[in-house]
């Protein structure tokens, strides 16, 4: 370019030329580092998303043999408990504010595990290990579930039953109850019953064909409260009639509501598969349960005062009548009116005092020696009879239900179960919680507003 006129041609010596080179070799490894630095921060931010969206989710919190448990699917499982555990915390407080039920334990018991959730990752890690155990198992023994088999039973769980409603047979079931030992004819007065009824639920003593005394059995020696070790099984869908249509209907939304824990169809599916072959291998475990128990037929007298039961328990040394007594003086009204007579029971039926001290007797009319204090007072306590009986449906499900966990529990140093506490505890979910539970409901409400107000705009008029 020639120069403009009036000014000289600017000469750039050797020094200056290298100087001008230097600096744009300087300028150039600048912006080579920055551009480096920056595509370093974008790879670590990359990693980190990929680590806690992906990575991290795939790596195990326990392993039961060969079988990894994935982080992603014990996340799932706690926030799916979390779930159900608010949803009935609402059914109890709506118990509370619509009926009356006093439901504080139930509430207090559920908002503390909501509040601890190492324990409940514990819990639901622990049933995890367990149905993994139970699918294991069950392939070794060769116990399948077909997709016909799956398909119905889930069907059945919507209510939905092609063949029709399944309606239950009344099969009369006849009780192997021993007879009344005749010991105990020395120590009560049996009154022949015009309708002798199998024994029942409820801890009623009955025998099939023999005349037994009417025994009302007192609930207030039950214990307080029901010992449990976390919270129950995830929950299913709410059973409700349907036709084809509507089952696929109600699948659906199951599928859609279990999907906002990350649970695909197939987990879904999964869960009924386990709970049949638990079902079936339990079937085979347990074959071999004992359905007696020991139980012993007593009566008692319950006082609130210490004075009052000694001097109860010198009249009867002293010849008075045990029932008569304990119609007279009895606190305890339920069973007061059948002169204190509890019936039959077993262990783990009563407060642990009044058990322990009802088994310690032996014959057939003995009486405990000194009043027996628990929380609801003083006891006087006179055994009637002892034997071997029947477990009824309920203790006979529990008891094959506790020898099933106890083999569980020996099988898993078989399958060498490892868990890794280090990366699961500080992955609990606390998520569900109540906070997200009222904006849920608060947003729900702003729907049904909203959807009521635009039916109402486009309402002809």
């Amino acid at each position: 370019m020639p120069n403009e006129p009036g000014k000289k041609p600017v000469l750039h010596t050797k020094k200056h030329v290298a100087r001008l080179e230097r600096e744009r070799r300087q300028a150039r490894i600048v912006l080579f580092a920055f551009f480096g630095i920056l595509i370093t921060v974008l790879l670590l931010i990359g990693y980190g998303f990929l680590d806690v969206n992906y990575l991290q989710l795939n790596k195990p919190v326990a392993k039961v043999g060969d079988t990894e448990i994935s982080a992603r699917d014990f996340e799932a499982q706690v926030r799916l408990e979390r779930q159900q555990l608010l949803n009935s915390y609402n059914v109890n407080m709506q118990y509370s504010q619509l009926y009356g039920i006093d439901t504080t334990a139930q509430l207090e018991q559920i908002k503390s595990y909501l509040d601890l959730p190492e324990f409940l990752g514990q819990t639901v890690l622990n049933q995890m290990i367990d149905d993994e155990l139970v699918r294991q198992e069950a392939a070794k023994r060769g116990i399948t579930v077909s997709t016909e088999e799956l398909d119905k039973y889930i069907q059945g769980q919507f209510r939905y039953f092609p063949e029709g409603t399944p309606t239950p047979t009344l099969v009369p079931t006849k009780v192997a109850t021993p007879e009344i030992p005749v010991e105990a004819f020395d120590v009560v007065t049996v009154t022949p019953s015009p309708n002798p009824v199998t024994a029942t639920p409820t801890g009623t003593s009955a025998s099939i064909g023999t005349d037994i005394p009417s025994i009302i059995p007192t609930i207030t020696l039950a214990p307080t409260s029901t010992p449990t070790t976390g919270p129950t099984a995830t929950a299913l869908p709410t059973a409700t009639p349907f036709t084809f249509e509507g089952f696929q209907v109600a699948y659906q939304k199951g599928l859609e509501e279990y999907a906002r824990f990350d649970v695909s169809e197939a987990g879904f599916r999964k869960l009924f598969e386990t709970r049949i072959l638990r079902e079936k291998l339990m079937s085979v475990v347990v074959t071999d349960v004992i359905a007696t128990e020991e139980q012993v037929w007593a009566r008692h007298i319950l006082v609130s005062d210490s004075a009052v039961a000694s001097t109860i328990i010198d009249r009867l040394n002293a010849g008075d009548d045990f029932g008569a007594l304990a119609r007279e003086l009895s606190e305890d009204t339920g069973s007061a009116v059948n002169g204190g007579d509890l019936g039959w029971f077993g262990k783990g039926a009563m407060v642990a005092e009044f058990e322990t001290a009802a088994f310690a007797l032996e014959k057939p009319g003995d009486i405990t020696p000194a009043p027996i204090k628990s929380q609801f007072g003083y006891h006087i306590i006179q055994l009637i009879a002892r034997q071997s009986r029947a477990l009824d449906a309920g203790k006979l499900e529990d008891t094959r239900n506790d020898a099933f966990n106890d083999w569980l529990a020996k099988i898993r140093e078989e399958y060498a179960v490892e868990t890794y506490n280090e990366f699961w505890i500080p992955r609990v979910p606390n998520e569900p919680n109540f906070i997200t539970m009222a904006t849920e409901s608060a947003n729900a409400v702003k729907t049904q507003q909203a959807e009521a107000g635009s039916q109402a705009t486009a309402a002809p008029k």
